[in-house]
Order: structure tokens, then sequence, then C-alpha cells
């Protein structure tokens, strides 16, 4: 119980860690926009921006408690209701995202490989959240689970980001546009290669209990009777005695 009331609290607690970098920057983007500030570059694509930033804020923080099984054991209504909501704000988030990536004006470095990546990845967690809505109306439960761990994998890629980029920094200095590309897509393959080695982890099979053997006792008649067994036995130490009474009964 306390292992699972941990995990309660230790999953949601990872899961938005994790997207706070990019959350942060997306605050910070409409903050611009409320105060007139922003560059002409995002102020052409306002709206489309704006969408994507307040899905996809809505989409990483309360999708994380979706993932929490004590939450969903406690909560199931709030889990299916949650989940709808979710699934729209994932799907609108993922086509803005695609949207920004093939019509707005791209910042220097992000066009080419990079958008490749947006553009694939962004499809990938839209299909994704529709073959999970598909399996959940069938009944499917295992598979709408991992069909969703595998959007949410994706819709988290730009938190995994700062991690490889800033380890790479860190490590060998700024990178140029190629290996700054590659460490976009390697951040989205690493979410996707967690997942799922969590969904093909098998299920702990269930602690067996210990029982304590009592030492079986013979009664008044000279039998004993093992626990667990409807028949008497007769007891060897008893000698004759414990014969008779069975051969009695026989007849």
């Amino acid at each position: 119980m306390r292992t699972t009331s941990l995990a309660g609290r230790l999953i949601p607690a990872g899961l938005i860690t994790l997207s706070f970098v990019p959350l942060l920057a997306g605050a910070v983007r409409l903050t611009e926009f409320a105060g007139g500030v922003a560059d002409d570059r995002h102020t052409a694509s306002a709206l489309p921006l704006t969408v994507h930033i307040v899905t996809v804020t809505l989409y990483s923080l309360a999708g994380a408690f979706q993932f929490a099984p004590g939450f969903r054991r406690r909560r199931p209504r709030w889990h299916r209701a949650a989940g709808r909501a979710l699934v729209g704000a994932g799907m609108v988030a993922a086509l803005s995202g695609v949207w920004l990536t093939l019509f707005s004006v791209l910042p220097p470095g992000d066009a080419g490989l990079p958008a490749v990546f947006r553009v694939v990845f962004g499809t990938g967690m839209f299909a994704s959240l529709a073959l999970g809505l598909a399996a959940a109306r069938r009944r499917d439960l295992r598979r709408h689970r991992a069909w969703m761990m595998r959007a949410y994998a994706v819709g988290l890629g730009a938190g995994t980001q700062a991690f490889t980029q800033g380890a790479w920094i860190a490590a060998a200095g700024p990178p140029d546009d190629l290996t700054r590309a590659w460490l976009l897509g390697a951040a989205w393959l690493i979410n996707l290669a967690v997942a799922e080695r969590l969904i093909r982890r098998r299920p702990r099979a269930p602690r067996r209990s210990r029982v304590r053997r009592r030492r079986s006792e013979p009664d008044a008649a000279g039998l004993v009777r093992p626990h667990g067994d409807l028949d008497p036995v007769a007891d060897p130490e008893l000698g004759h005695q414990a014969r008779d009474v069975t051969l009695h009964r026989a007849q």
C-alpha cells in the first residue's frame, strides 16, 4: 500500500518536472503576447502559437496524473472524463505543432531536419491518441494504455530535449545545426524507448503468503485430523487402537 501511494506521488511529480522547462518557455511567450513585446516572427503566428502553448500545458500537467495507479483506482470517473478532454487537448497540441512547423516563419536552424522530426513525431502523437481512443471504446484497456503512453512520451519530447542539449553543451559546447537536430530527435527516441520498456514490462507476480503449518494432533478417538483433509487418518504412533477404530468405522 505504501509503495503504491509513493508511486502515485512520484510519477506525476517526475513527469511534471520533466515538462517544466518547455512549460516555462511557453509561459514567458504568453506573457510577451499579453504585454505586446513579442517579436514580429512570433506575433505573425500568435493565435496558433497560443493554442499550442495552452493545449500542451494542459496535456502535460493534467496528463501526468493519468499515469498514477492509485489515482486511477480511487477516481475512475475523473480518469475517464479527464482522459476525453486530454485526448482532445493532445490532438490539438500535435496538429498545431505541425501547423507551426509547416506554415510559420521558422528561426535559423529549425528548418530542414528539425522540421522533419517535428512533423513526423507530431503526426505520430496524433495517431497514437486516435488509436488509444479507439482501443478504449473497444474496452481494450491494455492497448489503450500502451498508445496513451506513447503519445505522452512524444508530448514530453521538448522536456527531454532540454536535457540532451544541455548535456551536450556542458560536455562539448554549443552544437552545430546538424548536431542540434539529432539531439532533438534523440530526445523523442529516448522517451519512446522508455515508454516501450514500461509497456512491455511484465507485471510482478503476487507474493505468496507463508502459512505456518500446525502439527496435527489425534482426537479423542485416536484419529489424526490434518488441517484441510476431510477424512481422518489413523495415527501409526497409536498402534492397534488406531487401526481397530479405523476397521470398526470401515465396517
